[in-house]
Parts: C-alpha cells; sequence; structure tokens
C-alpha cells in the first residue's frame, strides 16, 4: 500500500533483469512516468540506468501510488487473514468496488509528514480505496498527462505499482469489473504494448516468459 518501503534485494534484482530484457528492444525511450513512492522510482532509475538514458523526463505523480489499503496499511498479510480470515482479505484485496476499513483521519497525517507525500494535500490522501477508487485516480490522470504522448508517438516506461498498474490494463483492454479482479501482475517483468496509428493496441508480451501472466479479457 501507502507504506513508502524501498525495493528488497531481490526487487533490485528483479528491476535490472526488467533493464536488460528492455534494453534488447532496442527503443528509443523519450518520456518516463513513475509514483512518489520510493520502491517504484528506483526501479525505474535501475532500468533507465541499463538503458543509458540519463537525460530523459522523469514525471512522478502521487496519481501512479498504490492502492491505499486503509487499516490494513502496513500490516502484515498472514497475520491479517488469522485475524480477519483469508475469504475476507481476499475480498478486501481483490474486489472491484469493496475497500478495506478506512484509517483513522489522525493517521492521514502520518502520510501527509512523509516527504515523499508532503506535496498532495491532506485532502486528498485517501483514508481507504477499493481498485474502483484507484480507476478513478489513476486513469484520468493517464487519459491526461500519458496517452497524448502515446498519440504523438512518444515512447512510454511507466514504472508503478501492481494496483495501479491493474486500472492501466483494466482500461486499454476494456476488462470487465468481475474479470479485472482475476488479472495477476508480476513484479518486475516487462510489460511491452504497441499501438497502431488508430492507437488500437497492437502488440502486447511480457518480456520474461517465465514469469508472465495471461491477460484475462
Amino acid at each position: 500500500g501507502w507504506v513508502d518501503v524501498d525495493l528488497t534485494d531481490k526487487g533490485r534484482l528483479e528491476a535490472k533483469l526488467a533493464g536488460k530484457l528492455i534494453k534488447k528492444l532496442n527503443i528509443d525511450f523519450q518520456v518516463s512516468f513513475t509514483s512518489v513512492q520510493k520502491r517504484a522510482i528506483n526501479t525505474l532509475e535501475i532500468i533507465l540506468s541499463i538503458l543509458n538514458k540519463k537525460n530523459i523526463n522523469i514525471y512522478k505523480s502521487w496519481k501512479l501510488n498504490e492502492r491505499h489499503y486503509g487499516a490494513l496499511t502496513g500490516l502484515n498479510k498472514e497475520d491479517m487473514k488469522k485475524k480477519h480470515g483469508k475469504k475476507q482479505i481476499q475480498i478486501w484485496r481483490r474486489s472491484w468496488n469493496i475497500a478495506p476499513p478506512r484509517t483513522k483521519k489522525n493517521d492521514k497525517k502520518k502520510f501527509a509528514n512523509n516527504i515523499s507525500y508532503v506535496n498532495i494535500g491532506l485532502d486528498k490522501i485517501p483514508q481507504s480505496e477499493s481498485l474502483s477508487d484507484t480507476y478513478k485516480r489513476v486513469v484520468p490522470f493517464f487519459e491526461k498527462k500519458i496517452l497524448p504522448l502515446l498519440e504523438d508517438k512518444k515512447n512510454i516506461i511507466v514504472s508503478a505499482h501492481g494496483n495501479s498498474l491493474r486500472t492501466i490494463y483494466k482500461k486499454l483492454f476494456n476488462i470487465s469489473n468481475n474479470k479485472i479482479t482475476k488479472l495477476e501482475i508480476p513484479t518486475g517483468n516487462p510489460f511491452s504494448i504497441t499501438f497502431n496509428k488508430s492507437m488500437k493496441i497492437n502488440r502486447y508480451e511480457y518480456l520474461d516468459l517465465k514469469r508472465a501472466k495471461k491477460i484475462i479479457f
């Protein structure tokens, strides 16, 4: 969720592998986007270093942050399964429009005081989000900031999070509310999408085929 943890050793290795796989595509990337969370930023920086893209524009926005898990934020998943039951945790994690319990209003200040979130504004920091809520903040940002660049034939890298990326996939592939809950996003596995002149998806693929997940329509 919104706990601003850094990459693990495994995460850094995945980012390095991602960079090597992307480099094989021999694409000249002009612009990159990421969230304001360290793990996404550092993933992007590792990839850009491998691509030797030192002067590429990097846009950071909290709109690409991971989903806010409310009162579950920062808690251990297995401990929460024991407390609330595996079924309930699965509902909170995977349902389209059911959000976890909200944080207390005073807890919002903890995020507002975090250097990564200080510019967001206390009134905009969520107390909890369903996947639907995440969609409502991510997709308008995508349509306003990223899509026009794609229409202008720019090559873009987006380094974000499982749920923020899931909402973009939902938009691009027109995935239903029911089926989006079944979509898995593997960590650190680059997903390449190519558009035709009409901005329809022409081709898509995970670059690490061993860890690829099926796109569910």
